[in-house]
């Protein structure tokens, strides 16, 4: 895969006019190969490997939050960044997930390029699916380049998104605990 992307970005810099053979650029496209195998690393793990078994027996039954929780991500639009946190809330059915999983999971998913509606409910899925939960929420904030660098060029704006599966969808409580918790 490395050297069908450097030489794709070798191409690339050639067709906007770059010299690819100036000081700066001779080793562009092995760094920028590297880059995006990096970026989108998340096609290349599952969902198993990265969980490790880290899920624990517990009885707690109150919803367990984890907010701001960084990613970056790539626009499947334009390849482009977003950048932003995730906020993650689950309510236990006798089992609970290591800590730092979520930040993982969101990763393994973030790793890929993506539209924000779907990274969201990709996670949720993921977090439901190895906790067993009685119900998942997931909020994500981000940052659009593609919004911001070109187009519109509108340096402000956030997108929020949310996904609510199981109690955090059916109860108004729980969603309402959830939301108001991660906005403090």
């Amino acid at each position: 895969m490395q050297d069908i992307l450097e030489s794709s970005f070798r191409q690339v810099i050639g067709a906007v006019g770059e010299d690819i053979n100036r000081e700066g650029l001779v080793d562009t496209p092995k760094r920028a190969a590297k880059a995006i195998e990096f970026l989108t690393q998340g096609y290349r793990q599952n969902l198993n490997d990265i969980i490790n078994n880290a899920i624990f027996e517990s009885d707690n039954d109150e919803m367990v939050i984890v907010k701001d929780i960084e990613l970056y991500s790539l626009c499947e639009h334009h390849m482009l960044p977003f950048i932003g946190k995730c906020h993650i809330a689950y309510i236990p059915n006798g089992k609970v997930l290591g800590l730092s999983k979520f930040a993982r999971i969101i990763d393994m998913f973030a790793r890929r390029l993506q539209i924000q509606e779907n990274l969201t409910r990709q996670i949720a899925e993921a977090v439901l699916e190895v906790t067993e939960a009685k119900g998942v929420g997931v909020v994500i904030e981000a940052k659009h380049m593609c919004m911001m660098m070109r187009g519109v060029e509108k340096q402000n704006s956030v997108m929020s998104s949310s996904m609510m599966l199981g109690t955090m969808r059916e109860s108004q409580a729980a969603r309402t605990e959830f939301l108001t918790l991660i906005n403090r």
